[in-house]
């Protein structure tokens, strides 16, 4: 992928994000994404990741903070893609998705077919490119939402937990398809809760929880030697849970 003008990094200064009465969810958060590098974000359910990643996509604005891209918001826009938990497919074939996603990005319609049939290709979806995207089942669901995300070309790739709801080997296939997207050039970033998988596929890691970011490092030093306490916890499997108000760890079995 040739990338003229890169919109990375991403800078996230002092970032806050609140909910409902004002509760905060996102914690002055302060960190940069930067090109090539594979980042696992982890943590507990409630940490705040996939706030995180709506807040970079765009699609929530923080409550307090700034996020800058290198090129500046409206180009970054045109250069990066979103693959949720739970894909949205309209209610049209397969090609017609991809279609319907380079149409909002002006691409010509000259060259959409050429587009369309090379991530269908790569994708494994060639024979599912007439078949209407709701009966497809929920991994070429993905596979396709990961095409349409795919054919834009993105710069940097947000995915929310892509494998979530699918068997080993579902979830083997989408891996494939993000090592592929990282080899050609385009940041992956990405939610886990599959430690496993964020060793398998990540370069570095973030570790959210309550809403702020405890750790960054590269996935290998943090795996084999997290720093912070919590980040220990979770790594060994232990549940971390905590009174309201509390920011501290709680062992089950030390809490009787």
């Amino acid at each position: 992928m040739t990338m003229e003008h890169s919109i990375l990094p991403v800078t996230l200064d002092g970032v806050w994000y609140r909910g409902r009465e004002g509760i905060p969810l996102i914690k002055d958060l302060n960190l940069e994404l930067h090109a090539g590098s594979r980042t696992m974000i982890i943590g507990p359910n409630g940490a705040g990741k996939s706030l995180l990643l709506r807040l970079c996509h765009g699609l929530l604005k923080p409550s307090e903070g700034r996020i800058d891209w290198a090129t500046g918001l409206a180009q970054a826009a045109k250069s990066q893609a979103m693959v949720f938990q739970r894909p949205v497919m309209l209610r049209r074939t397969a090609r017609a998705n991809i279609d319907y996603a380079l149409s909002l990005h002006h691409v010509a319609k000259a060259a959409r077919t050429d587009i369309i049939n090379d991530v269908l290709q790569k994708t494994g979806l060639t024979r599912q490119a007439d078949a209407p995207a709701h009966v497809l089942s929920f991994g070429e669901q993905q596979r396709l939402a990961i095409a349409r995300a795919w054919a834009l070309r993105p710069q940097i790739l947000f995915l929310d937990e892509p494998t979530a709801s699918l068997d080993p080997s579902a979830t083997h296939q989408i891996e494939e398809l993000i090592e592929r997207l990282h080899e050609q050039g385009t940041k992956i970033v990405m939610t886990t809760h599959d430690l496993g998988q964020a060793r398998r596929l990540g370069d570095e890691v973030l570790f959210l929880h309550r809403g702020r970011l405890l750790e960054q490092a590269p996935a290998k030093t943090f795996f084999d030697h997290p720093q912070n306490d919590l980040a220990q916890a979770f790594v060994k499997g232990e549940l971390l849970w905590w009174k309201r108000g509390e920011g501290s760890r709680r062992d089950p079995k030390h809490s009787r």
